[in-house]
């Protein structure tokens, strides 16, 4: 809840201002992307900056030319700062990708890659944001010059990734498993008869070390017909009162066409969710939109 210095309540006062004054939204947007701090390079994180025509700037020490957003999550979708902020709102309350874009009079395609900027800006945050942008996802190949070049396409070319489940004290950890791709867990349920729930593409295990499963989405590559006969089969996460997997499963049955390299995108949005779920998530992921996106050439 959002509250001015007298402890007032002024949240919906706020997010009508937002949504309606462009000069506002983009003020209370800059606020965050300084960090109270004067404008500095987004590259080298220089504070000596020179300052252009046209709202740019020029870096003293590294010559980058830069403007307000560049280089931020923010700066990835094409929307007025207003209209993203809406975005960001409507998104927060788990409105589909199809109701914003109506909401908002935009396209499907618009609505949808902006939504995308805000799911990798939820990744980047966790502390293994490393992991999941590296070559097991090939997420990280949609960063080019700290900017997202488009949406993670359908089609994966790649082992299929396996995720760990892990719930402890009411917080949820979604690890990305080293060495254990989707051809493994089929080799743990046939040798070790590890148990396997189908529900569509989405595909989860029995509890695994000190896991509360194992979860994958798998494609073509795999023999579905085979898995599933174990849909019906009762794992440790149903049976278990697990938080997470009965706020996860809904959510996922809702999700429309889910890939397995979009997957991780999903799984730690519904992570961070979870983590967050008695909070109001709007401020957060205003903050982390204005985050500086990671140099994936380096």
């Amino acid at each position: 809840m959002m509250k001015n210095e007298m402890g007032t309540d002024v949240e919906q006062s706020l997010l009508n201002e937002l949504f309606t004054d462009e000069g506002f939204a983009r003020e209370y947007m800059l606020d965050k992307c300084r960090e109270g701090r004067e404008q500095f390079c987004p590259r080298c994180g220089e504070r000596k900056i020179y300052h252009l025509s046209n709202n740019r700037y020029r870096c003293s020490a590294c010559k980058y030319t830069f403007q307000d957003f560049s280089c931020r999550w923010i700066n990835n979708g094409g929307l007025k700062m207003s209209e993203l902020l809406r975005l960001i709102y409507m998104f927060s309350t788990e409105m589909t990708a199809h109701g914003i874009s109506n909401e908002l009079g935009i396209s499907y395609n618009a609505a949808y890659k902006a939504i995308t900027a805000v799911r990798y800006a939820i990744l980047s945050q966790a502390i293994d944001a490393a992991q999941f942008l590296g070559p097991e996802t090939q997420l990280g190949e949609y960063i080019k010059g700290r900017k997202l070049t488009g949406i993670p396409k359908k089609k994966y070319n790649g082992a299929i990734p396996v995720f760990g489940i892990m719930e402890k004290q009411d917080w949820v950890f979604i690890d990305l498993m080293q060495n254990i791709n989707a051809e493994s867990v089929l080799h743990f349920n046939h040798n070790f008869h590890l148990k396997l729930v189908r529900n569509g593409n989405i595909i989860h295990t029995d509890r695994y070390q000190n896991y509360d499963a194992l979860i994958m989405c798998g494609n073509e590559t795999l023999p579905l017909q085979y898995i599933q006969k174990y849909s019906n089969t009762t794992a440790y996460i149903e049976k278990s009162g697990n938080g997470f997997w009965d706020f996860a499963r809904e959510r996922l049955k809702k999700y429309k066409g889910i890939s397995t390299q979009r997957f991780p995108l999903y799984l730690k949005e519904l992570e961070f969710r979870y983590n967050f779920r008695d909070k109001d998530i709007f401020e957060i992921l205003t903050d982390y939109v204005s985050k500086i996106v990671p140099d994936m050439q380096n």
